[in-house]
């Protein structure tokens, strides 16, 4: 029998059985937003709830009293319409507070200071006692207008309507006061800052007018950007002019070769050539030659060899020869001519192209400082002519002394009779909405931390450290199959692809065992409903539908329940094996599900079942079952409080422990591993069972691989294929 010994790898570790957080990593999204989805009614809950009584705040409080007035920042006078058109005048920028967002701030930030708002406090402490700048700030409102940025709208809000009207009034005085000694100190700051910063420009200016008229003197140009264009021009054109000449340069040494190779052929056999074809005295000899061949053999047929005439054709062609080698002399020299004039135009090609480059390299550094020098003068140029300009604005502006802000209600007629106003009940909603909102998320995470459950498949994997063989959706699809529904298990795509979650649950148990085969394993759960006999029936229904031998064992004989399951009497069953010596070959029996699937049944329940498992003959049959089969699985009691699984496991492979998702408790997960390794029970990995987390990848995949390809004969195919695989690998067991 295979102990666990021979499977030291499988055996739990201290390190890989302590538990570890799930977040000590960092902030893991996707277990929080799976949380919200489980707490999402006690989120839900507290978010109404506060947003309820936010409202009912708002109803039940006392009204406020607010004084609002608004004051113009820019106001229209004759002393503004004067410098109007000067630019760079402080006026002529929307004033000290309007002339962009930063400036706003900083003006409303101003007038909320204590240096502008404890003079008014001092004035009205006497009257108001509990007056203080911190409760002055609170009621206390100042922003723009959506109207125009130019308006500053002030708003005081308190209970006491008095006090609304003395406060503002002071505050109206007290902002136009300011105003005006602001600008007033702005526009002698201003002078003199402008004054300061005029003779340094001024010399700036002089000096880099000096450094652009000596750059463009010592190198006789006016424009370097035109000057490089120009260059740029003519290397643009030599180059084109250039690769025009190599082109005809290579297409001519190709004719020339191929020339020599021609002429290394014999006369007759360059009729058709098209080089030679182009030259027409050469043509003429060669026509002369070939006719003088015809001729002499035709006459050779009727006249002997030294005959008249036909020594004068012999004479003749020998003329014509020494004529055709001159002319074929004379076309080599005229491709050779050509060829070392178009070589020596590409030379003085290159040669010319270098010295522009060269020209343009030296260029380059004169026109980076032409550009330089220039960048430096416009500079300097523009910041003279602001502060220049500057200076004559502020010579124009200097001399007003009107009030720059101005109050759109002089009267005051909305600070005289303030309007009581009661708290918003819909801002107070939105406000207790996302305050509920808050604590509901918050209470949602205490309360699921607290909860102690195991709800993914990542945290039970991230807890534990421990290999997950699969993960088990809860889908009533993996509801045990029966005789009537047996037919049409492939015809289903659904049914079919949730099948392949336990082949594949399979074949990762295989793969534990790659040096020796795992030929019997223990189902078990930490506690009860954790599912681990569904699961054990379709295991051993997978494993046998891949070609194996295979018996599911009901080992639970506290509880049995397999029977049930998988449609069979309990009669007779393990209980007797062991207490009547019965042969376990009459009490097993085939199941309906599959033709390779045995199941033997618990039988009666006896008083003591962990006495019949610790005994000899428990431990004689689990030998000789697992000699008789291919794959042996035994369904046992939960590990928590019983016994039963550790003594069974010790004698086979080790334990495939079922944990029920949405069910099982940390610290019951954290007791079984403590237990399990004390025991040193081989553990060979866990199987996360009733997930919600979605359908698997896998089965996503099945889909539609079923949809594109797959028919009821191609099923068959590939369960015969897999029969064929299992029966050789038992032919390559020892």
């Amino acid at each position: 029998m295979l102990k666990s010994e021979k499977y030291p790898h499988l055996l739990v570790n201290t390190k890989a059985a302590q538990f570890k957080e799930s977040d000590e990593g960092g902030l893991n999204l996707g277990q929080v937003a799976a949380v919200l989805r489980r707490r999402i009614l006690l989120i839900i809950g507290i978010t109404g709830l506060v947003a309820t009584a936010a409202v009912l705040k708002a109803e039940t409080d006392p009204p406020v009293y607010q004084g609002t007035f608004d004051i113009l920042t820019k106001p229209v006078t004759g002393e503004s319409k004067v410098i109007a058109d000067v630019p760079q005048a402080i006026n002529s920028q929307d004033g000290v507070s309007t002339d962009s967002k930063n400036s706003i701030a900083t003006t409303i930030a101003v007038l909320q200071s204590p240096r502008v708002l404890n003079p008014i406090i001092e004035k009205l402490q006497s009257k108001y006692p509990d007056l203080t700048y911190k409760s002055l700030l609170a009621g206390l409102s100042i922003q723009s207008t959506a109207k125009s940025s130019e308006i500053i709208e002030i708003q005081y809000i308190d209970e006491d309507q008095q006090q609304v009207i003395d406060v503002s009034k002071l505050l109206a005085d007290a902002y136009l006061k300011y105003s005006l000694e602001e600008r007033q100190s702005d526009v002698d700051q201003a002078i003199s800052f402008v004054n300061q910063q005029r003779k340094p420009l001024d010399e700036r200016v002089k000096y880099w007018q000096n450094q652009l008229r000596n750059l463009r003197w010592e190198n006789s140009l006016i424009d370097p950007a035109q000057k490089s264009q120009e260059l740029s021009e003519q290397i643009a054109a030599f180059r084109q002019q250039q690769i025009t000449n190599r082109v005809d340069l290579e297409q001519l040494v190709a004719r020339y070769n191929d020339l020599q190779k021609e002429l290394a052929q014999q006369p007759g056999e360059r009729a058709g050539n098209s080089l030679l074809t182009e030259n027409v005295r050469y043509q003429n000899i060669l026509t002369q030659i070939q006719e003088t061949e015809i001729e002499t053999r035709q006459r050779a047929a009727v006249l002997t060899d030294d005959n008249p005439l036909m020594e004068t054709l012999r004479q003749r062609k020998a003329y014509l020869l020494p004529l055709l080698a001159e002319e074929e002399m004379r076309v080599q020299k005229d491709f050779q001519s050509r060829i070392q004039s178009l070589i020596a135009r590409d030379k003085s090609l290159s040669d010319k192209i270098k010295n522009l480059n060269n020209e343009m390299r030296a260029l380059a550094t004169i026109s980076r400082n032409h550009d330089n020098i220039q960048r430096e003068l416009q500079i300097a140029n523009n910041g003279l002519t602001q502060f220049t300009t500057k200076q004559q604005a502020l010579q124009i502006e200097k001399a007003q002394k009107q009030q720059p802000w101005l109050l759109l209600d002089p009267k005051l007629a909305t600070v005289n009779n303030p309007n009581p106003v009661s708290n918003s009940a819909k801002l107070n909603l939105a406000l207790g909405s996302i305050l509920g909102l808050l604590l509901g998320v918050g209470a949602a995470l205490v309360v699921d931390k607290l909860s102690d459950i195991f709800y993914t498949a990542q945290e039970l994997k991230d807890t534990t450290r421990l290999p997950l063989l699969g993960i088990v959706p809860l889908r009533k699809e993996l509801e045990p199959v029966t005789e009537t529904n047996l037919s049409r298990e492939f015809q289903q795509p659904n049914r079919a692809s949730f099948f392949e979650v336990f082949r594949s649950l399979y074949t990762n148990i295989l793969l534990l065992g790659s040096d020796t085969p795992i030929r019997s394993l223990v189902i078990s759960s930490p506690g009860q409903g954790d599912g681990k006999s569904t699961i054990a029936i379709q295991l051993a229904q997978a494993a046998s539908a891949m070609g194996q031998r295979v018996l599911l064992v009901d080992a639970n004989l506290r509880s049995p329940s397999l029977h049930n399951r998988v449609g069979l009497m309990n009669v007779q069953g393990l209980t007797d094996i062991i207490s009547q010596d019965l042969d376990w070959h009459n009490v097993i029996e085939r199941s309906p599900l599959e033709e390779n699937l045995f199941v033997m049944t618990a039988g009666p329940i006896p008083p003591d079942s962990v006495r019949l498992l610790a005994s000899q003959k428990m431990q004689d049959l689990m030998n000789e079952l697992q000699g008789d089969f291919d794959l042996v699985i035994y369904d046992t009691p939960p590990l928590l409080g019983f016994a039963d699984a550790y003594l069974l496991a010790a004698n086979t492979n080790g334990i495939v422990l079922v944990a029920g998702l949405g069910k099982l408790k940390r610290t019951a997960m954290q007791q079984v591993l403590e237990e399990i390794q004390v025991s040193g029970t081989p553990l060979l990995g866990m199987i996360a069972n009733k997930s919600k987390e979605g359908t698997p990848v896998s089965h996503h995949y099945y889909q539609q691989y079923y949809k594109q390809s797959v028919s009821a004969e191609r099923v068959g195919s590939v369960v015969e294929v897999e029969n064929n695989y299992s029966a050789l690998r038992r032919m390559r067991r020892p």
